[in-house]
């Protein structure tokens, strides 16, 4: 499996996703949205920080279950309650991030929703990856 990430200079600079992910392999993982439930099925956490650590973990963990890694990953999509409570926290919710999955950015994309399937769920990312 491979996997380009492509930045053209005519675009802005990235900071935290890739514009363009070339995924070539065979076989792809499509990972149901994942909030900050525990393993008992309750929503854990009361900060978005604190959710968005979970909610990667369970995402990542689904990954790995398939066999991959979070390298692997092509596209991920950030359901998030509150978009300003995102943007303000960006730079701790990228750390976040990096600490879990690295610094091999897949195309991404945060959207605003009105309240997720979990009433207390603050954030769901989902998204799909490419594997050998």
């Amino acid at each position: 499996m491979s996997l380009e990430r492509l930045n053209p200079a005519e675009l802005s600079p990235p900071t935290g996703f890739s514009h363009a992910v070339v995924a070539v392999g065979s076989r792809l993982v499509f990972l149901a949205g994942q909030t900050a439930l525990d393993g008992d099925g309750e929503v854990v956490g009361t900060t978005l920080p604190e959710q968005f650590r979970t909610a990667t973990t369970n995402l990542l963990t689904a990954l790995a279950a398939a066999g991959g890694t979070p390298g692997d990953l092509a596209r991920v999509t950030v359901y998030a309650t509150d978009v300003a409570e995102y943007r303000l926290r960006a730079r701790e919710l990228g750390s976040i991030w990096r600490e879990l999955a690295g610094r091999d950015y897949p195309a991404m994309a945060v959207i605003g929703v009105v309240r997720l399937w979990d009433e207390q769920a603050l954030v769901e990312l989902d998204g799909f990856a490419v594997l050998d």
